[in-house]
């Protein structure tokens, strides 16, 4: 072993661990005590659900992040990615084609590893705390739809990256962070309309009180909106949800028909505040210059090492190429890109607090939000009294008791 396989074995080690203690004192942070505003909301019975919930999901999550390590060590210390890259390379295939075999078995192989864990958190953690309302055979669909789009849009990128790494000698990541910036600009427009139609039914939302008075709160703040849907979220699950996408006439505010069913006027109003409240501030652009500036590091540095043959060396592939150094390079960025997320999440909680301070702004209070908020939570089942540690490694949104005291002391985290 040389010093970047001891690099990377070190950075998988802690951070299973970092993750296993935030765990530990997320669970520890349990009380059977209500937390105050959530005072006759939850009751004893529910309460102690939700707890259940999350002692349940959080076993689950460490089981599969212990086998998902376990797998990864196995295969890479019985050659498994040598082992591949012979087999990929004895098709006589150029080396485009052979990079996208070598990375689509290894992905493959990883699908196939993940699979069960993800039908036994829906069709028996989600199936067994009343969320799981898909049957099999929408859940093989979606993997399968999954699949298709990989080929359609991930193929084309992938050959792109391939491409230019082979072609253009150092200025090659310069030209892939076009390529990908380019990529994740266009899915932004066309998802709208080309993808989420392929999982889920959106319809116009119809006529009435509610379409009526979020059609008067965008004109009170200048929103131009035309495109109201809701999301036949109830396939799939009970729990509900709001959110905003897209750019341009391609953008749309999307409302699950659970929550629609569960919340009044004036808190569907405040929660789709909320969400133009991103657009308005555009948080919704900062967040992708963010994703893109992360992407533009990332092919930086991989730009440095990629053809280092202690890379190759590290995983004991005797055949240095770009397929391999790029699946191995992922590796050895983990530790770059696990900082950079603690730092996109913290300014996606600043941006939390930033929008519910919008809303409650420009709805005229924030009663509306906080009672928006307060089901939510009852209904999911979600973690009242989160450790801050585990909020610091995993939370894109801040717990439900600091949003609540942010809009009823009139101030967001950021100061607004």
């Amino acid at each position: 072993m040389n010093w970047i396989a001891w690099t990377i074995l070190f950075f998988l080690s802690a951070d299973f661990l970092l993750h296993l203690l935030a765990d530990r004192l997320n669970l520890g942070a349990i009380s059977d005590r209500i937390p105050l505003p959530f005072e006759g909301r939850f009751d004893p019975q529910t309460y102690r659900q939700s707890q259940a919930y999350l002692r349940a999901n959080t076993r689950f999550g460490q089981t599969t992040a212990a086998v998902d390590l376990l797998v990864l060590l196995a295969f890479w210390f019985g050659g498994g990615f040598a082992i591949v890259d012979d087999w990929t390379r004895s098709l006589g295939w150029g080396p485009l084609a052979t990079g996208l075999a070598y990375i689509g078995l290894l992905s493959g192989l990883k699908t196939l590893v993940d699979q069960p864990f993800r039908l036994y958190a829906t069709f028996v953690i989600e199936q067994r705390f009343g969320f799981n309302t898909t049957t099999i055979t929408t859940w093989v669909k979606d993997r399968l739809k999954g699949l298709f789009l990989i080929i359609l849009l991930g193929v084309p990128l992938l050959s792109g990256v391939l491409a230019f790494f082979h072609h253009t000698g150092t200025t090659a990541w310069i030209w892939c962070w076009g390529l990908v910036t380019a990529f994740m600009i266009v899915v932004q427009f066309v998802a709208p309309t080309w993808i989420m139609p392929l999982f889920n039914r959106f319809e116009p939302l119809t006529d009435g009180e509610l379409k009526a008075a979020i059609m008067a709160y965008a004109r009170s703040i200048g929103f131009s909106l035309n495109n109201i849907q809701v999301m036949d979220g109830s396939r799939r699950s009970s729990k509900s949800n709001a959110f905003f996408t897209g750019f341009g006439r391609h953008r749309r505010i999307v409302l699950f028909d659970t929550l629609i069913a569960r919340h009044t006027t004036d808190e569907l109003v405040a929660v789709l505040a909320h969400e133009m409240g991103h657009y308005q501030m555009r948080h919704i652009w900062k967040m992708m210059a963010a994703g893109i500036l992360q992407t533009g590091v990332l092919l930086y540095f991989m730009s440095l090492i990629i053809g280092t043959p202690a890379l190759f060396e590290a995983f004991f592939v005797t055949h240095p190429s770009i397929h391999a150094g790029l699946v191995f390079f992922g590796l050895l960025y983990a530790p770059v890109d696990f900082f950079l997320g603690l730092l996109v999440q913290h300014i996606s909680r600043r941006h939390e607090f930033a929008a519910d301070h919008f809303a409650a702004t420009t709805t005229g209070g924030s009663r509306s939000m906080v009672e928006a908020l307060k089901k939510l939570s009852v209904h999911n089942l979600s973690n009242l009294t989160p450790h801050p540690l585990h909020v610091f490694l995993n939370y894109s949104h801040p717990p439900v008791l600091d949003r609540i005291a942010a809009l009823e002391g009139g101030k967001s985290e950021d100061g607004n």
